[in-house]
């Protein structure tokens, strides 16, 4: 069940980080290095995600 509860909370915090960097796009005065930032942040999270479905699916 923890890994489930881990999986939950690392899809929110995917999800989150794109909403972010969707109001970030949009804004004129947005930061190019703070946007590089999340998307990096926003891909780690996402190859999370992968291995830990990967983990739960092969047990």
């Amino acid at each position: 069940m923890a890994i489930e509860s881990h999986l939950e909370t690392l899809e929110r915090k995917h999800g989150a980080l794109e909403k972010e960097i969707s109001e970030a796009l949009l804004s004129p005065a947005s930061d190019d290095l703070k946007i590089s930032d999340m998307k990096r942040r926003k891909l780690m999270l996402k190859e999370q995600i992968e291995r830990l479905r990967s983990a739960v699916t092969h047990h």
